[in-house]
């Protein structure tokens, strides 16, 4: 029996369950709550329910596919004649709010897997038909019903429809079956949904807001990159604006690199076919690699990682522990195949350059170099500007290579380090790769999303499979300790991320133009020359707006293009021999010697200040 009425789900001996579940009394039980952190995701969950519900109901032959629960959203995908309108959504959020008014029991059943599959087929709902063959294994089958709707689910979900009353369809946009192009084309609805109506308002407020900073609009507005068909799908052009923000990155990029004792390397963009064969890539990540290409009789394929190059760098002579541990970076461009239904403006791409590096090291060494990687990684972010940080240990999975002791002793170093630093983190079972335990790291950005940047991984796979080795201080050759390392992911998605994140307006040191100069006329276009003479040789990106247009569109349109400083220069600045200068967003500041307004900026600039007043 519930003790609290707002009670949603159950927490069964740690496992999350419908409140119709049968409760042993030995069983552990906790109560869950609406606003408790579980209930997000099955509120998401049967909210994709009762989108299909509604969909099935109004659209009769409609397949529908998979409904899954997204960190912010949730999204159902179907087979339909027509594509969906905006006046489609419209009609089904009526429906829905229809359904939840019904207040419809959700009710879970399990099935015979054969009377599952002919349950289906009479629906006409043959995909699935196709996960039941696919991905049930045994032969029982969970499903769910509210109404007339019946689902293939694991569960749980909410008691009824009635409690799914805050919710809102956000977008159509196409896919493919399984996420495959060759499949069938489908229609994907969007939607978000929360337990009190002041999430959901707030929770738009943020979509309009990010709406605003979405990359691609940015991207174009100001001039910072592009994707051409011409070109192709997932490759991106960087204009000089983008690429000078990139150059920044990358500069900084390398400078504290080698601070940080990493040694650089390069590879080539392809490899012959039987070096990815050597690492596995051939085998089990086919899907994503590029179609081989054959000249003089041998086979290539375009590389979808670094790691096997950093490889044969290591491999290329005897090591000695006494050179070690061993820090390789690069900025590796590398080639993945993407579908087409999943590419997204700069966050998910084709081709894209790899912010990666590798370490060697004995295991001696190993507890030291994920302490140190942790360290830079997290002032590495900082200094972008993410302040706010997600971290997540991930443990040995179901499915792994290598000996149970060498994950222990693996994720003993990643918690040690994470312990010693004494940063918060959570504990992420089970969901390691396959060949080693690894540290995630998320930034929040303005709006509090989520990205992930960072990653830290221990490999026991690769090194076995290219047999490395070193000559340790007991004479013995040994296996080295291998890290994957990406500190900012990919510098195309890193650079979404920043445009996101600052809605395009970047800090000083990242603007790719940092100060502007707008003569009030031409007969201050002389001096404005000279002032632009004296900030330049500063090292500054310094532009004069000689236009024949009035000052208040100068200052309109530099605004718009989001540079920090826009200096004005009419007759009494000429006379006085100072400036006057606005900050983006923030507007006239009043007038300056241009000394001390250098000198001011410098500083900004050097320290790379997220934000541009001046003392």
């Amino acid at each position: 029996m519930r003790k609290n009425r707002d009670t949603i789900l159950l927490k069964v001996d740690g496992e999350l369950k419908d409140l119709s579940y049968p409760i042993e009394k030995t069983s552990e039980v906790e109560e869950i709550g609406k606003d408790a952190p579980e209930a997000s995701e099955i509120y998401k969950h049967s909210c994709a329910h009762l989108l299909a519900q509604a969909v099935i109901e109004l659209y009769p032959g409609t397949q529908y596919g998979i409904g899954p629960a997204l960190e912010n959203s949730f999204y159902y995908d179907f087979i339909t004649e027509e594509p969906f309108t905006p006046e489609d959504l419209d009609k089904i959020t009526k429906k829905m709010r229809f359904l939840i008014k019904q207040n419809l029991k959700i009710e879970n059943k399990i099935m015979k897997k054969a009377e599952s599959i002919k349950m289906f087929r009479e629906l006409g709902q043959h995909l699935k038909v196709e996960l039941i063959e696919e991905k049930v294994e045994g032969d029982e089958v969970s499903v769910y019903t509210q109404g007339d709707f019946t689902d293939l689910c694991k569960g749980p979900h909410l008691p009824s429809t009635g409690l799914l009353n805050n919710f809102k369809l956000t977008s159509i946009a196409s896919s493919y079956w399984k996420g495959d192009e060759k499949n069938n084309s489908m229609q994907r609805v969007y939607g978000v949904v929360f337990p009190t109506d002041e999430l959901l308002k707030k929770h738009v407020e943020m979509l309009k807001e990010a709406k605003k900073r979405d990359h691609r609009k940015l991207g174009k507005e100001l001039d910072l990159f592009s994707i051409s068909d011409e070109i192709g799908a997932g490759l991106v052009l960087w204009h000089p604006k983008g690429s000078m923000v990139r150059h920044e990155i990358e500069k900084f990029w390398y400078e504290e690199h080698l601070k940080n004792g990493y040694q650089l390397v390069n590879s080539p963009h392809i490899a012959r076919y039987e070096l990815w064969d050597t690492s596995g890539h051939n085998s089990f990540y086919t899907e994503n690699m590029f179609t081989p290409i054959e000249f003089d009789n041998t086979k290539y394929r375009l590389k979808p990682m670094n790691c096997p190059f950093h490889i044969e760098v290591f491999r290329s002579r005897n090591r000695s522990y006494r050179e070690m541990p061993f820090r390789w970076a690069e900025l590796g461009t590398v080639y993945r195949y993407e579908r087409s239904g999943v590419l997204h403006g700069l966050l998910r791409v084709r081709g894209f350059t790899q912010d990666d590096a590798h370490l060697f090291c004995t295991p001696e060494q190993l507890d030291n170099e994920v302490e140190k990687l942790i360290d830079f990684s997290l002032k590495m972010l900082n200094k972008f500007g993410f302040e706010e940080l997600e971290i997540f240990l991930s443990t040995r999975p179901e499915k792994y290579v290598g000996d149970v002791s060498d994950w222990d002793k693996a994720t003993d170093a990643l918690k040690g380090a994470l312990d010693r630093l004494n940063v918060n983190y959570e504990i992420d079972p089970g969901e390691g790769v396959f060949y080693g335990p690894k540290i995630d790291i998320k930034v929040k950005d303005q709006l509090r999303r989520s990205w992930q940047c960072t990653t830290i991984q221990v490999d026991f796979n690769l090194p076995e499979r290219f047999n490395l080795k070193y000559s340790d201080n007991d004479g013995k050759i040994k296996k080295p300790i291998m890290i994957h390392r990406a500190l900012l992911g990919s510098l195309e998605r890193f650079f979404g991320i920043l445009i996101e994140h600052y809605g395009g307006a970047f800090p000083l040191w990242l603007a790719p133009v940092q100060v502007i100069i707008l003569p009030v006329s031409d007969k201050n276009h002389k001096y404005s020359t000279e002032i632009r003479q004296k900030v330049s040789e500063n090292g500054f990106r310094v532009e004069v707006d000689g236009r024949n247009e009035g000052i208040g569109r100068k200052i309109r349109d530099a605004e718009n293009m989001k540079i920090p400083y826009i200096l004005i220069i009419g007759e009494e600045e000429e006379k006085e021999g100072n400036i006057s200068y606005r900050i983006h967003k923030k507007g006239d500041q009043g007038k300056i010697s241009i000394i001390k307004f250098i000198k001011e900026i410098e500083r900004i600039r050097e320290e790379k200040c997220p934000k541009h007043e001046i003392q």
